[in-house]
């Protein structure tokens, strides 16, 4: 897939026409904080949530298992609210391949807070996409389809759109539930808010970064650095844009979770206006780590 880049109606098939699932995630469920209840529980668990990402078909196209998407799912469960429900931060994270660079960089980085889910050992994981039943099961599936979609986005413009419509479908289910996370009013950070500025118009220029970015700027910088990068340059630009007429939206902050460090190599080979205008739109947008973009500027 990362090689051809074939993302129409179909996926590439490898020589032996064996397909595997879209999801190669790694699982981990952290009870450090727990005192009551079996540890072993949460072992099962880990389990069965490893086998709803990774063996649950979540879309219609092919994928060999060189293609699966990279990513993690970390639960730390920090309280027992009864002896089968509980409290938990759920941090996800993808990644996709940079062609000819040997890394993978990072799309999607959330720690979500705002979850809240029942299990009991051996309880099976099941899901509907027109109904809401499981919490547990209905905030996997939704990170699914978004990590789904984000990496179709960054490979195809607008590709992802299916996908995070499936994940809005997840969220209107939820409405009338009453877990939380899933509501406009709740949080101006939330699983609503991160699907609504995707398939919002007003953030249409956000899904044209996730495209140019990556496909246009990291997956050219190998063969030529400096194509690559003016794409790159051309991506902060409309995430300026963007921020002006819609200042602090979710989006914008997700997307540059795990962005600064690669950016800051991106930027320090940058000529001196590349790298004056990097600098001051990345401290803009990424506040927090405005130091470590002003070492950009003494970059030989």
């Amino acid at each position: 897939m990362y090689e051809t880049l074939l993302f129409s109606t179909c996926r590439t098939i490898d020589r032996n026409g064996f397909f595997a699932q879209e999801l190669n995630c790694t699982v981990k469920v952290i009870t450090a904080q727990l005192q009551v209840v079996d540890p072993k529980v949460f072992q099962t668990l880990q389990k069965s949530i490893f086998e709803f990402m990774n063996n649950r078909k979540w879309t219609n196209d092919n994928f060999t298992a060189g293609e699966r998407i990279d990513c993690s799912i970390l639960i730390n469960v920090t309280q027992e609210l009864s002896t089968d429900k509980f409290a938990a931060q759920i941090t996800v994270q993808s990644n996709r391949p940079v062609h000819n660079a040997g890394y993978n960089s990072t799309l999607l980085k959330w720690a979500d807070k705002d979850f809240q889910f029942q299990y009991a050992e051996y309880q099976p994981l099941e899901f509907s996409e027109t109904t809401f039943g499981s919490n547990l099961t209905s905030v996997l599936a939704y990170y699914a389809y978004m990590i789904i979609g984000l990496d179709y986005d960054s490979f195809s413009p607008s590709g992802g759109t299916p996908h995070y419509q499936k994940a809005q479908n997840i969220v209107n289910a939820a409405q009338s539930s009453a877990e939380s996370g899933w509501k406009s009013y709740e949080s101006i950070r939330n699983r609503y808010w991160l699907v609504n500025n995707l398939l919002n118009s007003k953030f249409e220029d956000m899904r044209t970064v996730l495209y140019k970015y990556h496909r246009e700027g990291l997956d050219r910088m190998f063969e030529n650095p400096e194509i690559g990068r003016k794409a790159i340059s051309e991506s902060l630009n409309l995430m300026n844009k963007v921020n002006e007429d819609a200042p602090n939206s979710m989006i914008m902050q997700v997307y540059l979770q795990g962005k600064s460090d690669e950016l800051v190599n991106i930027y320090s080979k940058a000529t001196p206006q590349e790298k004056s205008n990097a600098v001051q739109i990345l401290s803009k947008l990424d506040a927090s780590n405005s130091s470590k973009y002003q070492a950009i500027m003494k970059s030989n």
